[in-house]
């Protein structure tokens, strides 16, 4: 059962971790609603925005910097192999 758990976390993470990247990458990029693109990025936002939403709270603003998604990864990178040792 531990092992089943532990995968489900390894593939969430793997999935955060490529939607997070995905919307760093098309924020970079003008995709409107007629972009072949947009349900892609819409689907990238509904995915990252709990996830960013609270952190952006707690940091502080650096202009047009939006460093949540930096903060994300971090915390991803850091967290899941403790949740991992914690498991096994």
């Amino acid at each position: 059962m531990n092992e089943l758990l532990i995968s489900f976390i390894q593939i969430l993470t793997w999935v955060l971790y490529i939607a997070l990247i995905g919307r760093v990458l098309t924020s970079w990029f003008q995709v409107g609603p007629s972009s072949p693109l947009y349900p892609v990025v819409a689907i990238l936002h509904q995915l990252t925005e709990p996830i960013l939403a609270p952190v952006r709270r707690v940091l502080p603003r650096f202009g047009m910097l939006d460093l949540s998604p930096m903060v994300v990864l971090f915390l991803l990178t850091f967290i899941q192999p403790f949740i991992i040792n914690a498991l096994r």
